[in-house]
């Protein structure tokens, strides 16, 4: 199943790599959903969900990145797209 991301919530750190806390979104039902980074990351690893963002009316995949042996959630890199998920709003 592939999932919107278009919320999260970060904590007050400046390295990118360790501010995501949750992620979240809103379901087809109207139903808004969060859960944490590590739980988004088991996700994508396991194949269970995918996730995207909506960037100027493109999709960008969310991928799992490595940083100094710490997993975080990123966009998929590409010419024109940064990692968009630290520009999303707050999640309620």
């Amino acid at each position: 199943m592939t999932v919107r991301i278009s919320c999260i919530n970060k904590r007050d750190h400046h390295n990118p790599h360790e501010r995501i806390i949750n992620i979240g979104g809103v379901n087809p039902d109207g139903m808004h959903w969060k859960r944490s980074q590590q739980r988004g990351i088991v996700d994508i690893e396991t194949g269970t969900y995918s996730y995207y963002v909506s960037v100027d009316g493109r999709t960008v995949k969310v991928i799992v990145a490595l940083h100094e042996g710490n997993k975080y959630l990123k966009t998929e890199s590409d010419s024109t797209t940064s990692n968009s998920l630290l520009s999303l709003p707050e999640c309620p």
